[in-house]
Parts: structure tokens; C-alpha cells; sequence
């Protein structure tokens, strides 16, 4: 078997605005078993960063360790790429865009390498707000390891092997909220139609933006007593909104009846269109989302969609000053300013 895909391409295939076809975002043929959840993710990045028209090439793609860490191989192949060690993802992520804040940083993580050993790294990139895409392919399981709860797995679902999960699940979107992230979504492997929309708006959004995939694995944990399994996830989700997004030169030709429509302009210009379907929500509200997440669990539904964002938002960049230049395009000169520079600043503390 290979793993190569073929480079014949027909020569009348569509092309984006900036002359690359849907091809030219792929990556090699999944190894992952059939039917997950993360292979549909890995062709709704395809997608949104098709329809974006991004360069392949400005996309840094950053990912840790477990199923969900091996995508990164299955789209963008023209991107740069780093697999890191167990739950360190964001660190990495946190040095690339210290040293070069012009590209695009997307990391992809599971429940296991962001929620166990990867937590403390997670909620350091949040509070920074730093300026990246961060998926979380959200199993409830290891699946590298045959299948044993991972700390997302909701207390009482019951395993593959029939044990029951005496712990209370660790709720990612609720905990990037606490923690002030500034664009926070939930969605579901199988929602393309959600899906999409929300990774574009996400690579829009300057800022930490975290979206939360329920992917279920259907090796592990797709059994009738799993709350991450396709059947309970299809039976219990709550969308908050249609979502659209437009971008900055597209002419927006979206319309929705009055009073049932939420327009968000981001810092490029593009707008991310919201028909709200549930009453009394606001996206821009982040003490009305956490409220809305905790309701939702308390009556055992999955809220998806946008819950949060700030268009207002600072990233990690504009809250230390750094220079307007990527670092690693500074000379000896920019960082050696000399003698009688630091002479000043030394100055400036007496």
C-alpha cells in the first residue's frame, strides 16, 4: 500500500483566487482507521484554507502527540510543519511566532496531549493570547493507547470495555473562557457546514482562537455508552447560530431577517455572520457564553458553534511591544544598539 497520492492533476481543475487548486492544500493519505473524525477535520482545514486563498507557505502547522497530532501530515504539505513531544505543542508554537509573527500558526492537539500532559502549556498560550489557531480533536479517549478515558471523557459515559468513568470531564471551552481567551467555538467532527466557517474565522481572528471538535473515534469509542460517540454527539448537540463568513474584498450578499442576525468585523476586515437561534445569546458576551456552557452540561447537550469572541482583541505582539519586524529578520545592529544606548537605559532605572 502507498501512502503517495498521485500528482496528476486535471488540467481544468478549479483553481482559488491566488491560481492553487483544493489539491495544493493536501497531504498524504491518512493512515488513521477509517471513519475517524480527524480525517473530516483535516478536509475542513483543507477547505477553509482553499476558499481563503492562503498561501501554503505562510502557514506554519504545529501539532504534539496522538492520533490528532499525526493530521497535520494529512493537509497543508506545502506548510511549514513541527511535531513536538507530548503536550509541549504550544510552547513551540509560543517561540515560531516570537521569531516571526508573519506567518499564520495553526496547531492541532488531542484531548489527551491538551487537557493531561499538556495542560499547563495550554492555558500559558491562552493567558498570552497568543496569536494562533489552536484545534483540539476532542475524542474522550486515547486512542494510540486502546482506548482508556482521557480527562475530557464525561463522568458516567461508559468505555468500549464497559467501565464507567467515575470522574468528572475537564470542559475546554469553559476553561478557555475563565482564562480569557478571545475567540472560543465548539463544533463537531461531522458538521462541515459549521465547521468551516468557524477555522476561517478563526485564521482571522488576531489572537488566541480555540476551537473544540468533538471527533469521535470510532475504533475506541463509539459505543452506545460513550457521550463522544457519533450516534449521542448527532442526538445532543445545541447549535447557537448559523454561521458565514466573508471575506474582506468578498461583496457581502448574505441577508437574514431583522433582529436575528450578529455581524462581527475582525481586525482584516473580514465578517463573520451570525443568524442566532438561540434567544438571548450574545457572542461577544464572555460571562453569557460561560452561562450558556454551563447550562448546556447541566442538561447534558453540546453547545457548538461561536460562543465567544472579542473583536477588540490585542495579541501577544501588541501586548509586549515587540518589534514590528519578524525577530529573526533583525540584524547585530537592531540587537546590539551599543554602549552608549544601554548607557541610557541604565539611565532611565537610577
Amino acid at each position: 500500500m502507498t501512502y503517495i497520492k498521485p500528482k496528476f492533476r486535471h488540467p481544468e481543475m478549479p483553481k482559488n483566487t491566488i491560481g492553487y487548486a483544493k489539491a495544493d492544500y493536501e497531504g498524504v493519505i491518512s493512515t488513521l482507521c477509517a471513519g475517524c473524525g480527524h480525517d473530516s477535520i483535516s478536509g475542513a482545514i483543507v477547505q477553509a484554507c482553499y476558499e481563503m486563498a492562503i498561501e501554503p507557505h505562510r502557514v506554519a502547522k504545529l501539532s504534539g502527540i496522538g492520533c490528532s497530532s499525526k493530521t497535520p501530515n494529512y493537509f497543508l504539505n506545502n506548510s511549514h510543519g513541527f511535531n513536538s513531544v507530548h503536550g509541549r505543542m504550544p510552547s513551540v508554537a509560543t517561540g515560531a511566532n516570537m521569531a516571526n509573527r508573519d506567518l499564520i500558526y495553526l496547531g492541532v492537539s488531542g484531548d489527551g496531549d491538551t487537557a493531561s500532559i499538556g495542560m499547563g502549556q495550554f492555558v500559558h498560550a491562552i493567558r498570552r493570547n497568543l496569536n494562533m489557531l489552536y484545534i483540539v480533536m476532542n475524542n474522550g479517549c486515547y486512542g494510540l493507547t486502546k482506548g482508556q478515558d482521557s480527562a475530557t471523557a464525561d463522568q458516567g459515559s461508559v468505555s468500549k470495555s464497559g467501565s464507567v468513568n467515575p470522574f468528572e470531564g475537564i470542559d475546554l471551552p469553559g476553561m478557555a473562557l475563565e482564562l480569557g481567551a478571545t475567540f472560543v467555538a465548539r463544533s463537531f467532527s461531522g458538521d462541515k457546514t459549521q465547521l468551516v466557517p468557524l477555522i476561517k474565522a478563526a485564521l482571522s481572528h488576531k489572537g488566541f482562537a480555540l476551537i473544540d471538535v468533538m471527533s469521535p473515534c470510532v475504533t475506541f469509542n463509539n459505543n452506545a455508552g460513550s457521550t463522544k460517540s457519533y450516534d449521542y454527539v448527532r442526538d445532543h448537540i445545541e447549535a447557537l447560530a448559523e454561521i458565514g463568513f466573508v471575506p474582506e474584498k468578498e461583496e457581502i450578499t448574505v441577508s437574514y431577517e431583522t433582529g436575528t442576525t450578529v455581524d462581527v468585523e475582525l481586525h482584516d476586515g473580514s465578517v463573520v455572520h451570525l443568524q442566532k437561534l438561540a434567544d438571548g445569546w450574545d457572542p461577544r458576551d464572555r460571562q453569557a457564553a460561560m452561562r450558556r456552557l454551563q447550562a448546556a452540561k447541566t442538561e447534558g447537550e453540546i453547545l457548538t458553534g461561536l460562543l465567544y469572541i472579542d473583536p477588540n482583541s490585542k495579541d501577544l505582539h501588541e501586548v509586549i511591544k515587540s518589534d514590528l519586524r519578524p525577530l529573526n529578520s533583525l540584524k547585530e545592529e537592531d540587537l546590539c544598539p551599543g554602549s552608549s544606548i544601554l548607557d541610557l537605559i541604565n539611565e532611565g532605572f537610577r
